[in-house]
């Protein structure tokens, strides 16, 4: 077989496949013969010379995913002409304006339940989310913007119960009930000096989290709902 003389063509091809066949079907229900069905061309050595597995797929998808909001976070930061908690409140509201963004959370929703994937997403919403949360509200401190004396455990509180607590996986909420616990986090948030959500932000996150909320329903199995 002659050699593909496009790796990252092929490569950037299954990612695209496997990205909206997990966003149609869901991450769970979505098999590495789906993804060969979808692009046709390809053998399953052909894909596995690329990714070794489904998992490392989805991976990439969520590497690449974080690449973009990291990427805009660090473009916020150069810009004078905002305070930092408005940096903030631009860079969380982005995510949940991304519909791609969304999209791939939603398509993940199911895998949550699995205690790997769930142990590993984890590990990234206490360490790895609020590392980049933590020089904006630095940055917040000094212009006065975020006037808190506890910047490490504001970034890890709101990591860990936007993404969490928030999450209609876990703790599944109509929109009513959705915008009462984010204006309870937006009180614990006000109390420790990091005065992050505004009527609009509670309105976007409010809405946001409740379309998830019924992604999480679709893939929840019947004996819980």
């Amino acid at each position: 077989m002659a050699r593909n003389a496009h790796p990252e063509e092929t490569e950037r091809r299954i990612l695209d496949s496997a990205r909206r066949l997990f966003i149609e079907k869901g991450y769970e229900k979505t098999s590495i013969q789906d993804i060969l069905n979808d692009l046709g061309d390809l053998s399953k050595g052909g894909l596995y010379h690329h990714f070794k597995s489904k998992e490392a797929i989805l991976d990439r998808l969520n590497a690449d995913d974080w690449a973009e909001s990291t990427h805009l976070r660090d473009e916020l930061m150069r810009r004078t002409d905002l305070s930092a908690l408005r940096k903030l409140r631009v860079l969380i509201f982005s995510s949940l304006e991304d519909t791609g963004h969304m999209d791939l959370v939603r398509s993940q929703m199911a895998a949550l339940d699995d205690p790997m994937y769930f142990t590993a997403t984890m590990r990234f919403w206490s360490k790895g989310l609020p590392e980049s949360f933590r020089p904006l509200i630095d940055e917040g401190a000094r212009d006065g913007s975020i006037p808190t004396d506890y910047p490490e455990e504001a970034a890890q509180l709101l990591a860990l119960l936007c993404n969490y607590w928030l999450m209609p996986r876990f703790y599944p909420a109509a929109q009513d009930d959705m915008e009462h616990r984010v204006r309870c986090l937006a009180t614990m948030l006000d109390s420790i000096g990091v005065p992050l959500f505004d009527e609009m932000l509670i309105e976007r996150a409010s809405k946001g989290l409740t379309d998830l909320a019924s992604a999480a329903e679709e893939t929840r199995p019947r004996a819980e709902r």
